[in-house]
C-alpha cells in the first residue's frame, strides 16, 4: 500500500542513510551549511555531520537528535515560552493517534512547536505534516523535510489534477493514522489567515473524509496563539500590495522570506490549547442532511478553536483602538499599551513600500491582533 504514496510521503526507516548522504552531497546544502560555520572546511563539517548521524534509523529519531534542539534554542531564544495551557492532553490515551486541526500561525514553527511539546508531555511520536510543493523550491529542502515526517501537498493544479491530489492526500492521512500509526497536524484552512481570523474551510474536512470515516483520524481541534505575530507587518504589506495591485502574487522569495521571519521573529508568550476531540460529540450532527453537514461540522470546529484563543493585552488594546473606546482597558496597563505602540512602531518601520499608507498599514495590523478577542466573544456570548 505505501507504493500509492511513494510521490508525496515522508522517508521511511530504510531510506534515511541514502537521503542524509544525498544532502551531504548536494551543491546548495552545503552552501546554506557553510554560512553557518565558514570557518570550518567542508570534509571536516560533513564529517561531523555524519557522526551526530551516527545511530539515526527513523525520522522521529531524526527529528530527536537534530531538528528538538533547533526548535528548543528556537523557543528559548525567539519567544518568552511556550507550553499546552490545557491539562486535558496529559488525560489523552497515549496509545491512540490524532488529527490535530488548529488555525495557522506560522509556516514552519506551528507543527515544529508541537512536536517539542507532545515529546515532553510524554508522547511516543511526533506529527507528521502537509507542506506545499511551492515552499520546496530546492531539492535539498525537499529532502529535509521528508526526513522531518513532512508529506508533500501538491499545488497549482487544474481542477481534475486538485481534486486526485486531494484524494491521494486523504488516503494517505488515514494511511498514516490507521497503519503507520502516526499523529498528523494540518491547518483548518488553505494558508494562513492574514488577518488572524481563523475559519475552517469546508474543503478541508471534505478532504479529509475523501480517505475513510473522519472518526479513526481522532480529530483534535487545536488553538495556536502567538503574543507578536513576526511576520504581522509583511501581512499588512501585502495587503497594501494586493489593493493596489488586485493582480499581485508573492514569488518563491517571498515564502522563504515569510519562513525566514517566521522563525527568527520575536514571538512573546506562544500557547497550545487543545479542545476534546470531536469524536466526543460528532454523533450530535448525525441527524443534519449531508449538504449542510460540512458547514455545520466547520463551524463547530471554529467554536471550539475560537474558545481556546489565549488573549494578551495587546489583543485588547488592538480592539480598543480600532473601536475608538476603552471598554476592555481592565485587561491592559499604561504600560502595556507603550510597549505595543513601540512593536507596531518598529514593525511598521521594517515596510519597504514606495507609496506606504500608514493609516491602512496600521488598520490592518490593529485587525490582525483584535479578531482573536472579537472570534472569542463571540463563542463566549
Amino acid at each position: 500500500m505505501r507504493e500509492e504514496f511513494d510521490e508525496i510521503r515522508p522517508y521511511e526507516a530504510e531510506e534515511m542513510k541514502q537521503a542524509f548522504d544525498d544532502l551531504l552531497n548536494d551543491r546548495q546544502f552545503n552552501i546554506v551549511m557553510k554560512g553557518f560555520a565558514p570557518w570550518l572546511p567542508k570534509s571536516l563539517r560533513n564529517g561531523l555531520l555524519r557522526l551526530a548521524f551516527m545511530g539515526i534509523k527513523t525520522p522521529l529519531d531524526f527529528q530527536k537528535r537534530f531538528m528538538k534542539p533547533v526548535v528548543q534554542y528556537i523557543m528559548r531564544r525567539h519567544t518568552d515560552g511556550c507550553s499546552f495551557l490545557d491539562s486535558s492532553i496529559a488525560s489523552y490515551d497515549k496509545s491512540q493517534r490524532y488529527t490535530f486541526v488548529s488555525n495557522h500561525r506560522d509556516i514552519v514553527l506551528d507543527s515544529a512547536f508541537l512536536d517539542v511539546l507532545l515529546v515532553e508531555a510524554g508522547y511516543p511520536t511526533t506529527v507528521e505534516i502537509g507542506i506545499g510543493d511551492n515552499l520546496l523550491i530546492y531539492p535539498w529542502i525537499k529532502r529535509l523535510v521528508r526526513m522531518n515526517k513532512a508529506f508533500t501537498v501538491r499545488r497549482g493544479l487544474s481542477l481534475r489534477e486538485t481534486l486526485a491530489a486531494s484524494q491521494l492526500m486523504s488516503r494517505y492521512i488515514h494511511y498514516a493514522v490507521t497503519g503507520k500509526r502516526e499523529n498528523i497536524w494540518i491547518a483548518q484552512r488553505e494558508g494562513r489567515a492574514k488577518d488572524s481570523s481563523d475559519h475552517t474551510q469546508d474543503a478541508v474536512l471534505k478532504m479529509l473524509a475523501m480517505g475513510g470515516d473522519l472518526k479513526e483520524l481522532n480529530i483534535v481541534p487545536l488553538t495556536i496563539s502567538y503574543e507578536f505575530d513576526p511576520c504581522d507587518y509583511l501581512k499588512a504589506q501585502e495587503f497594501q500590495q494586493k489593493r493596489d495591485n488586485p493582480a499581485f502574487k508573492k514569488s518563491r522569495q517571498d515564502d522563504l522570506d515569510n519562513m525566514k521571519t517566521g522563525i527568527f521573529g520575536y514571538k512573546g508568550r506562544v500557547t497550545y490549547r487543545p479542545a476534546a476531540p470531536i469524536n466526543t460529540w460528532i454523533d450530535q450532527l448525525s441527524e443534519l442532511p449531508k449538504t449542510e453537514w460540512f458547514k455545520a461540522l466547520a463551524e463547530r470546529m471554529d467554536r471550539e478553536i475560537h474558545r481556546g484563543y489565549e488573549l494578551y493585552p495587546c489583543n485588547y488594546i488592538a480592539l480598543d483602538e480600532l473601536n475608538g473606546d476603552h471598554a476592555y482597558a481592565a485587561h491592559y496597563t499604561e504600560a502595556d499599551k507603550q510597549r505595543f505602540e513601540h512593536y507596531l512602531a518598529g514593525q511598521m518601520a521594517k515596510i519597504q513600500l514606495p507609496n506606504k499608507d500608514e493609516a491602512f498599514l496600521r488598520e490592518r495590523m490593529l485587525t490582525m491582533y483584535a479578531n482573536p478577542v472579537r472570534n472569542k466573544l463571540k463563542v463566549e456570548g
